[in-house]
């Protein structure tokens, strides 16, 4: 069954590669951020047509985001470091099901499996960050950055006729597509500030669905940006709240409006 659900994953994040190239284009390593927006979609059950081998079960909601940026966020309110201390280089997915299940649901336990994520937490949904938390639970994964199932990935978006191009780079490679284009033409109507924003070397990235992002800045300092209530952790927003928001709201903002990371709700402008 590892197997089935292994290649279910494969194919939904060949698919996200395509048509959702939008989801790793502020990440070093695309293959890792194809593969948990697949799990995301595969167990929250919005797939085309979900394969016949991952059975469905309701209420599942998945949210994801750097194990260290989520300690940064919530290391001194929750407990789910007294077990597992925060790892570097980890996506922490955080799956929530219906408590209406006495155990965890199999299908949970499998798909994660086969991702090679790790279980390291099961508790009550009522914790910081959550969303609805009401009659909910929620387990804990962990999976480290570089895991042999990024290969299978891929050699899968290479594709066997892949051509050398004459940089020694591979034609077709997905890595390709994470090439941002130049500015468009509005990029010269933005005001000032938030065009210094997005001139700026920064990656961003959708930290919690309900609004949390992440920034990480050319100098590797991490801030936590929610859209909803329009706060940063950055010392400039937290010292001075500058009118229109600090940088790094202006840089999540606009990369939200452009469609090059997900919405609030954990949905890509391109998701029906």
């Amino acid at each position: 069954m590892t197997d089935q659900y292994l290649t279910a994953v494969l194919d939904e994040a060949e698919r996200v590669a395509d048509q959702h190239d939008q989801v790793a284009q502020s990440t070093d390593n695309p293959a890792h951020a194809y593969l948990r927006y697949a799990i995301l979609r595969l167990l929250e059950g919005e797939l085309d047509e979900t394969p016949a081998n991952v059975p469905r079960i309701g209420g599942v909601t998945v949210g994801y985001g750097e194990d260290e940026a989520m300690f940064d966020s919530w290391g001194t309110d929750v407990e789910w470091w007294d077990t597992t201390p925060s790892q570097e280089d980890c996506t922490r997915f955080r799956v929530f099901y219906p408590d209406e299940h006495e155990t965890v649901p199999r299908v949970i336990v499998d798909v994660m499996g086969a991702l090679g994520a790790w279980r390291i937490w099961t508790g009550s949904a009522a914790a910081c960050g959550s969303y609805d938390h009401r009659e909910r639970r929620e387990i804990h994964f962990l999976w480290p950055e570089g895991h042999p199932v990024e290969e299978l990935l891929e050699n899968r978006l290479q594709g066997p006729a892949a051509a050398v191009a004459p940089d020694g780079g591979r034609t077709g490679d997905v890595r390709d597509r994470m090439v941002v284009t130049e500015h468009s033409t509005q990029h010269d109507d933005l005001e000032p500030r938030t065009r210094r924003a997005v001139d700026e070397d920064m990656s961003v990235s959708l930290l919690e669905k309900g609004g949390r992002y992440e920034v990480q800045s050319a100098s590797g300092n991490q801030y936590d940006i929610d859209v909803i209530s329009e706060s940063c952790t950055c010392p400039d927003w937290t010292q001075r709240t500058p009118d229109g928001g600090c940088k790094h709201i202006r840089r999540v903002d606009h990369e939200i409006k452009q469609g090059r990371v997900p919405r609030p709700d954990g949905r890509l402008p391109s998701d029906t």
